[in-house]
């Protein structure tokens, strides 16, 4: 469906968009969400994936990994906490700027001083805490870009703009690899150059954005409210309970194998830590490649049929079926094949499941609020996987090298994921 150009007719924000019908997303949108998704991701991955390992090693040279033990949690309990937060806050927001402007606008520049902050971090202790503001502020933001979705895109084109989210995110993974490999024995830009993409890819969008101010009043602050910002009930709310689930178990099954990638190359090829890097590297542009054609055409073939369930449950299974194949793979080309049919997998996933999950919201007046407490279904695996991961390597091996009962078990947890969003009854 092609995107259009032509303004967007004043709708109150929060106003469920039925298909067909009310203010259709322009192209404007769609590009500054893409680019906002992918800026930011970029400055919220590049120190997850790479660059905090390289500043642990600057800080305990001889024990770095203490390091990331001490401070990846914090910033896992920042997002955890920030999502659901933020989400409601600006739900409750009636400023002329608009619901979701002003928190993303805040949210970018605090996250891009606490980037800076890290970048500078003399101690373990400071930087901690500055991981924990940057994750809580890049949170804030991603919150309000995702809310923003729900209010302005219509239900029949969801599919597709959830797609370019997905890819947007996903991309950014590659890119913070090359900005490793071209500054890695230079800290300040390590961190600052993929915190500037973030920053302007942001503010743009914030510029463009139509935030139209909600037209009714705010409800009283209560305590009571206060405590279902972190909670949607499941008894009264079953679809979202089990996307909420269904997210919850794949990302615990993807990051069960990501936080240990390297270290799986080099037990079964036998590589030191450049080779298993640069392996690592070409898995990751292929399987970003085979992600970017999977999203594209699951997010226009899920909105043409009307169909996302059946899109999700059969990415996530074939998404444990890579997982299950690298434990049996003997050679590069076979690690390479796995990382393609998980791509493919994944960038299914990412175009239609964020599509479901808006289709299921409990309240349109509360996108933001419960899109947050979605969100921790993407937070809190990535706090639990590690150590899950580490006992299952445990198992029967001295050395902490049962790759394939791990990834045999990532690929069961996986699959959980699937059974979950076949008894959504709401969408298709």
């Amino acid at each position: 469906m092609a995107l259009s150009n032509a303004p967007r007719t004043p709708v109150p924000a929060g106003v469920p968009i039925p298909p067909g019908d009310g203010p259709k997303a322009s192209r404007t949108f769609v590009v500054t969400l893409t680019l906002a998704q992918f800026g930011l991701f970029l400055a919220l991955l590049a120190p997850v994936m790479v660059t905090m390992q390289l500043k642990a090693s600057q800080l305990d040279p001889a024990n770095p990994a203490s390091v990331i033990g001490a401070v990846l949690p914090w910033g896992a309990l920042g997002a955890f906490i920030a999502n659901p937060l933020f989400g409601m806050l600006s739900d409750r927001t009636r400023s002329r700027f608009g619901r979701r402007r002003p928190w993303i606008l805040g949210g970018v520049l605090v996250f891009t001083a606490a980037l800076v902050w890290v970048a500078g971090a003399p101690s373990v202790l400071q930087l901690g805490i500055a991981w924990f503001v940057a994750q809580v502020s890049a949170n804030a933001v991603l919150a309000c870009l995702i809310a923003a979705v729900a209010d302005q895109v219509p239900e029949d084109r969801r599919g597709t703009v959830s797609s370019w989210v997905g890819i947007a995110q996903n991309a950014s993974v590659l890119l913070a690899f090359v900005v490793a490999v071209e500054f890695t024995f230079s800290m300040w830009p390590l961190f600052l150059v993929p915190a500037a993409i973030g920053l302007v890819t942001v503010l743009v969008f914030v510029a463009r954005l139509e935030d139209i101010p909600h037209p009714e009043p705010r409800e009283p602050f209560d305590l009571k409210a206060f405590a279902r910002t972190f909670y949607t009930s499941p008894r009264e709310n079953p679809d979202f309970a089990l996307a909420w689930w269904s997210r919850f178990f794949i990302i615990f099954g993807s990051f069960m194998f990501t936080t240990v990638r390297v270290l799986y190359l080099q037990h079964s090829f036998a590589l030191d830590a450049g080779g298993a890097t640069l392996v690592a590297l070409i898995g990751v542009a292929v399987y970003t490649v085979a992600l970017v054609v999977a999203a594209r055409l699951a997010g226009w073939a899920s909105d043409r049929l009307g169909r996302r369930k059946v899109f999700v449950a059969l990415s996530t299974v074939l998404f444990a079926v890579g997982l299950v194949m690298l434990a049996h793979v003997e050679t590069a080309g076979g690690f390479y094949l796995a990382e393609v049919v998980m791509g493919l997998a994944y960038g299914v996933y990412l175009a239609v499941d964020t599509a479901l999950v808006i289709d299921v919201l409990p309240s349109p007046e509360e996108a933001g609020k419960d899109l947050g407490v979605l969100n921790m279904a993407n937070a809190l695996p990535q706090s639990l996987a590690p150590a899950a991961t580490a006992a299952l390597l445990a198992v029967g091996s001295a050395t902490s090298e049962n790759y394939g009962l791990m990834l045999w078990v990532a690929g069961v947890v996986t699959v959980l994921g699937a059974v979950a969003i076949m008894f959504v009854r709401k969408v298709r």
